[in-house]
């Protein structure tokens, strides 16, 4: 089978804050259309690097790449970089002054310079496709946690980026909005986006990756297809920590 071509190419990544190594010389490719899910033990690493991807962490050493044009020289328009590299985070990062529908429209008018009923029209249809069309002009304080994870997924969306970062987009949410939420993200996985995601829904990511990647100390140990992690992981401290988990 043709291999997909590579869109984002990390090489030989490191990171350090002061006092010791958070990424000690990462490398991973992510092919066009590929969902790679990273896991691990909290403090591994994971949310620092998908930070470094979208330029929100300075690194030490190591390059990236994204279309094959190096992203982290200092020439490098993080700005510019940003529409193709969307980010969701744990903490939605809505405006709370801000509708849901200014929040969305934000990014595609001051930054794309989007005609703005063009981007209106694009924000409707995807606020009706994750179920949020009658909060249009709703603000973010009366609405839920998964439905404000939601919306911080379409305004990322609206930009059109060639591949998403979600970090830890579930953990603040209550037990019964997870589902919503990762219900988006499934549907996303189906339909080809590209996507790196940094979570511990351990069922999550076993249903929606082409490959698991797993971290501890700052370093890859593990990086297989999900079935071949979660059955028969190779190393002693991923069967370790796969063991902390319940499966059904």
């Amino acid at each position: 089978m043709e291999e997909k071509e590579k869109l984002l190419e990390v090489h030989e990544l490191y990171k350090d804050y002061g006092n010791g190594p958070v990424l000690k010389g990462i490398s991973l490719d992510v092919h066009k259309g590929e969902v790679v899910v990273l896991v691990g033990p909290s403090g591994c690493g994971k949310s620092t690097f998908l930070r470094c991807m979208n330029g929100l962490e300075a690194i030490q050493s190591g390059e990236i790449r994204l279309d094959g044009n190096v992203i982290t020289d200092d020439k490098t328009k993080w700005s510019d970089v940003r529409q193709k590299i969307g980010m969701v985070f744990q903490s939605y990062e809505l405006f709370p002054h801000m509708t849901v529908m200014d929040n969305i429209l934000l990014g595609p008018l001051k930054v794309q310079r989007k005609d703005k009923r063009a981007a209106e029209k694009e924000a409707e249809k995807l606020l009706e496709r994750v179920g949020l069309l009658d909060k249009r002009d709703s603000f973010p304080r009366q609405l839920s946690g998964g439905q404000k994870q939601r919306v911080a997924i379409v305004r990322a969306l609206i930009m059109k980026p060639e591949i998403l970062l979600f970090d830890e987009v579930t953990a603040a949410l209550d037990p019964e909005m997870v589902r919503e939420v990762l219900d988006v993200m499934l549907e996303l996985a189906r339909e080809g986006s590209t996507m790196v995601i940094v979570t511990h829904e351990m069922q999550f990511a076993r249903a929606v990756a082409d490959r698991i990647v797993f971290l501890d100390g700052g370093e890859i140990v593990e990086m297989d297809a999900p079935e071949n992690f979660f059955t028969r992981p190779k190393t002693e401290r991923a069967q370790r920590f796969l063991n902390t988990f319940t499966f059904n």
